[in-house]
């Protein structure tokens, strides 16, 4: 893992990262840095033809200071310091790992001599090592040839920032979240013969008991007497057993009611007899990121000792297109009594939901409950790879979920629940279809719906489908590789730190 430390002492490493808006002044340690270099980063930021002060440009120079040693100096620009956010400088940071990476530079130092936008120094070093951190995970547990060169990643960032001590206390609760968010990432990357609900569930005890967070295992049977038919029926046809996980975390001094997350654990999805096309199936494994996200915000809150209570429910299955796998016409009795109609089998993960959810009430009273899911192909069709869909029953909850989603960049945009919607899941034998009626319409918006047919009147809830945003095939993300984000996890603490937790 990324080693960063915070030193108040002159920055003389290999690599330099050099933070530049768009008035192109140096703060006075940045001068000193400059002369140390023949004035080469003067000349190069105020070239226009050379470097851009737009947010988000880079140049590495490669230069020769005053005592003949080859540096890398790493300008970044930030823009305008009125523009300036805590999300900008997160990627600011992951971009100097990358671009540290790119150098082969294993240590990097910055030097922050002033404040950034209205974030003081410690504060912007906090972030920086934030970004840097999250940049710098990595799954490389299969592979076996690389070279050295190949697997190269700078290994250590030195940060010269005001209070040292303070810039530290504030990276502590940033690191606590990373750990949540490589929970997540290395549940969801992980391969499908070897992440199953039963190996899922068997890690996240290992991993989160340790914490003080209280776990209970249901399986198969227990379920069965718990009346689970549609979480079981997604799962009868492999030859791996469903279970479902209760995460219990007692962070509050009181019995205050806790807040409920609920995620889709898919560990894999093939469709079931309605088979998926074989192109890009093998993705299908990050079909439990809603759950990956609940797992992981829920093992950040222990880690940085929230004052909140806060209760997870999984449900994990696997579905294949066995023999005994259930079919299109099937109807299905779920733990809440209601009947459902499986027209599409690969319409799973709202019946996974519809048990989860039902158990969850059955045994908690919610502050409130947040379910996540990588639902639907409709939403990646209406809002694309930049914004999860957020449906609730209460406003408030919505606007809180969608501010919090601001300050993290994982955002949310609102989307539509609907008496019209609701009446599209009638079914002609049973309570309700497991799709709409009008094929190819309002897809995202008929699965939340039906969701809905499983909140108890009076209870706040939202759902917010991931299916867009929870992989990443461009490795753009300056903050994350190609692969799986871990979309939630920062978002459900954020929620969480701006509306539970006392100021």
């Amino acid at each position: 893992m990324l080693k960063i430390s915070f030193e108040n002492k002159p920055i003389n490493t290999r690599a330099i990262a050099i933070i530049i808006n768009d008035q192109l002044k140096l703060d006075p340690e940045t001068l000193h840095i400059d002369q140390q270099f023949h004035g080469i980063i003067s000349k190069t930021i105020n070239d226009k033809k050379i470097f851009n002060p737009k947010y988000g440009y880079s140049k590495i120079l490669t230069a020769t200071n005053k005592e003949g040693e080859i540096h890398h100096l790493i300008l970044l620009a930030i823009g305008s310091e009125n523009d300036v956010t805590e999300v900008k400088i997160e990627e600011t940071g992951g971009r100097i790992h990358s671009l540290a990476s790119h150098c082969k530079a294993n240590l990097v130092g910055i030097k922050l001599g002033s404040k950034i936008g209205s974030f003081s120094p410690e504060e912007a070093a906090a972030q920086l090592a934030s970004g840097a951190l999250l940049a710098s995970y990595r799954f490389n547990k299969y592979f076996t040839k690389k070279t050295e060169d190949e697997k190269f990643i700078t290994e250590e960032f030195v940060i010269d920032a005001g209070d040292s001590d303070k810039a530290l206390k504030l990276f502590e609760e940033k690191k606590a979240l990373a750990m949540g968010v490589f929970f997540a990432r290395d549940c969801i990357n992980e391969v499908p013969n070897i992440l199953y609900p039963e190996s899922y569930a068997e890690k996240i005890i290992e991993k989160l008991e340790p914490l003080g967070i209280d776990i209970d295992v249901l399986g198969e049977s227990q379920m069965r007497h718990l009346g689970m038919g549609a979480l079981l029926g997604v799962g009868q046809g492999s030859a791996n057993e469903s279970k479902l996980v209760v995460m219990k975390y007692q962070g509050a001094e009181d019995d205050s009611d806790p807040i409920c997350f609920v995620g889709k654990g898919v560990t894999f999805d093939t469709g079931g007899i309605s088979i998926k096309p074989a192109a890009n199936m093998h993705e299908m494994k990050y079909d439990m990121g809603g759950s990956a996200a609940v797992v992981g915000a829920i093992k950040a809150l222990a880690l940085r000792n929230a004052k909140v209570n806060v209760v997870g429910v999984i449900g994990l299955v696997e579905n294949m297109p066995g023999g005994n796998a259930q079919r299109p016409g099937d109807v299905v009795t779920t733990m809440s009594g209601q009947t459902v109609e499986v027209l599409n089998t690969d319409a799973e993960g709202r019946l996974v939901l519809g048990d989860c959810m039902t158990y969850l009430q059955e045994n908690f009273k919610p502050a409130c409950v947040v379910d996540l899911a990588t639902l639907t192909g409709a939403i990646s069709i209406a809002l694309g790879s930049t914004y999860a869909g957020c449906f609730a029953n209460d406003d408030d909850l919505a606007d809180k979920l969608i501010k919090s989603s601001h300050k993290t960049n994982e955002k949310l945009w609102r989307m539509p629940l609907h008496s019209d919607y609701n009446e599209m899941i009638n079914s002609s034998i049973a309570d309700i279809a497991n799709i709409g009626s009008e094929k190819g319409l309002a897809g995202s918006s008929t699965a939340a719906q039906f969701i809905a047919r499983f909140v108890k009147e009076g209870v706040k809830w939202a759902h917010l489908d991931i299916a867009g945003v929870a992989w990443d095939r461009k490795g753009t993300n300056p903050i994350c590789p190609k692969g799986a984000i871990g979309f939630g996890v920062r978002l459900l603490n954020q929620f969480v730190k701006d509306n539970y937790e006392s100021k």
